[in-house]
Parts: C-alpha cells; structure tokens; sequence
C-alpha cells in the first residue's frame, strides 16, 4: 500500500485487496463464520496484522442482528472481594447497555465445582454469548468450559486462571508476581529472618497456588532466614480464618509475621486483636475491602496487594467485545497492576 494509503484508517476493502481475497471472504473471517477453507483465514488475519486493520467494535455492534449478552458468575459468600466485582458488574450494567451489551449476574456457591458447572452445562448461544467466570481448577468445571466453548459460547476467567481449558481469555493480576511482591515485603520487614505463617483461601484455586509459589520462591532466594508455616487453608470463610489465626498464634508465640493470600481478612483482623498481638506482627494481606481498610487503620495489617475490581470488570467488558465480533484468539486487554496500600496511602 502507498504512504498515502496507509496513514489514512485500513478498511475491509483493503483487507481483501492485500489478502487477494473477496470482500465476503473477510466478512466471514471476521465474524467467525463458516465456508472458508483453513489457509485462506490465515491469509486474511496475516492481512489484517500487515496493514494494522481494527474493527470499530461499535459499529460491530451496532450491525448484529442482537445485542452482545454476557453471563458473569461470581462467587457468593462471605468473600468480600467477590462482592466488589459483582457490586462493579452492576454498577457497569447500564453503561454497557448504552453500547447494547447486556450483562446479567449470577451468584453461585463458593468453591462449589458441581454448581458452577451446572450452571455453564445450562448456557446455550442464544442466551449468553460469553460467560465469566472465577473457579477452581477442577475437573468438572474444565470439562463444561470446554463444552460451553464448542456450543458457541466464549468463556473468560476472572482472577484464577484454567490454563488447561478451553477458555478464551483471562483476566487477572500476575499471582505468581503478586506473590514475590508480599515475599520482598516481608523480607524487608524482617531482616534478621523469622516466623511467618501463610494463610491460604483454597490451593485448588489456582490464583492461590500462584500467590504461594512466587512467595515461596522469593523467599527462598533472598531471605532464607525466614521460616514458614503453614499454608492453612480457611476456605476465604471469616470465622475458618478466625479459629485458624488464633490457633496458629496460641502454638506459636515465636511468630513474627502474616500472609494471608486469600480472603477472610476480617477474622484474620479479629484473632489478631484478641490476641494482643495486633502491631506487633508483620502482616500482609489480598485485596482493599472493608475488613483491609480497617486493619490498615488500626495497625493490625502493614500492606494490602490490591488488583482493582472495577478495572477487572471494564477489561472483561472489552475483551467480550472483541472475542464475540472478531476472530482473535487471544483478546488484548490491559494489564490489571498490582496495588500497593499502607495506612499512609489509602484512598
């Protein structure tokens, strides 16, 4: 294409030209539909990629027969978290339908695989065109991704990752980096080493797992002095976490630091403080909820690694725009950062 060409917006016109392709041709690569042979789609997405062709989603949009439908399902509990990403999914829904993007919110049990893939077996193409979801790495779950996928149905993961699915898209923080960061923290809190103890939600969540393996590792490599115990795992339950902190302090008045990386920080908070042993022990935590906020106040949690719910939810909101009008594999999103709170910088 000449100078001229290119510095003006690539249309489909010239997605063909370049491809060597119909214009039909690209209309059925872009919008995933059959009746073009495997070579060929590649020849157009390479098109695509060589002269920086990008669809305006909105008028995508406006051109489908139906408005987009997506499906979110977050965990129900006592998770405060979960409760700011559906609060966020509500509090998106009217802006979304401004763009005829429908979102519906279905809370399911925690940790329940058999639920949430009921749930999905229950999707059809017709009713949502892409499910979100946040879940362990089970495998009944994995299974009724896979088949929601082959029914039409883009599935997304929300905060924990299933890698080994067929789910088109994740959204997320870097765990295992979220993991080092709490490592480096407490590292430096405690120079000449110690106790630590680990708090986990659910192993089987595989954001957790994440968390726990780069804390580790980090550990390991820059401060081996410090000892830890544990992961116990308090299931993100308020009270489980409660009974499991206040144990572990009781066993071990040698403990001189915290981490928990799942929820249920409000029990953490209230064993700390009916111990005596609030301030006096190095505390990290997940996530800037209510129960964080007011342990950062009081002294009771030194750092909360925060990763934007609100910011979660618009990003899914974008990459269900592009996976239900484009043929993209993978849909390109914005990093979600990791968040770094104290008392000091609480806003």
């Amino acid at each position: 294409m000449s100078e001229e060409n290119t510095r003006r917006r690539a249309t489909v016109h010239d997605v063909a030209r370049a491809a060597g392709v119909s214009l039909a041709t690209v209309d059925r690569v872009l919008n995933g539909r059959p009746g073009v042979r495997a070579a060929t789609a590649e020849k157009v997405e390479a098109a695509i990629a060589r002269i920086g062709f990008s669809r305006d989603l909105n008028a995508s949009l406006m051109a489908r027969a139906r408005d987009l439908k997506m499906v979110f399902f977050i965990p129900d509990g006592g998770n405060e978290f979960m409760d700011s990403l559906a609060d966020a999914v509500l509090r998106r829904s009217p802006l979304a339908l401004a763009d005829r993007i429908h979102l519906e919110l279905r809370r399911v049990r925690a940790l329940d695989a058999s639920a949430l893939a009921r749930d999905l077996a229950g999707l059809g193409p017709h009713d949502c065109d892409c499910a979100v979801i946040v879940s362990g790495d089970e495998a009944a779950v994995l299974a009724a991704v896979d088949a929601a996928c082959r029914r039409g149905i883009a599935v997304m993961t929300l905060v924990s990752d299933l890698p080994g699915s067929a789910r088109r898209h994740f959204i997320g923080i870097d765990n295992v980096a979220a993991g080092r960061t709490a490592a480096s923290l407490i590292g430096r809190f405690l120079p000449a080493g110690g106790t630590v103890g680990v708090v986990a939600g659910s192993l089987q969540l595989r954001d957790h797992a994440e968390r726990l393996e780069g804390f580790r590792a980090a550990l390991a490599e820059e401060f081996p002095a410090i000892v830890l115990v544990g992961p116990l795992e308090g299931h993100d339950d308020p009270e489980m976490t409660a009974n499991l902190v206040a144990a572990l302090l009781r066993e071990r008045p040698d403990l001189s630091g915290l981490y928990n990386l799942g929820a249920g920080n409000a029990g953490l908070v209230a064993a700390l403080d009916a111990s005596g042993r609030a301030g006096s022990i190095r505390v990290i935590a997940h996530e800037l909820t209510t129960p964080t906020r007011a342990g950062l106040q009081e002294g009771a949690i030194d750092v909360v690694l925060d990763q934007n719910p609100d910011g979660e939810i618009r990003e899914a909101i974008a990459a269900a725009r592009t996976l239900a009008l484009g043929t993209a594999r993978h849909a390109a999103t914005d990093p979600i950062e990791i968040g770094i709170f104290l008392r000091d910088n609480l806003r």
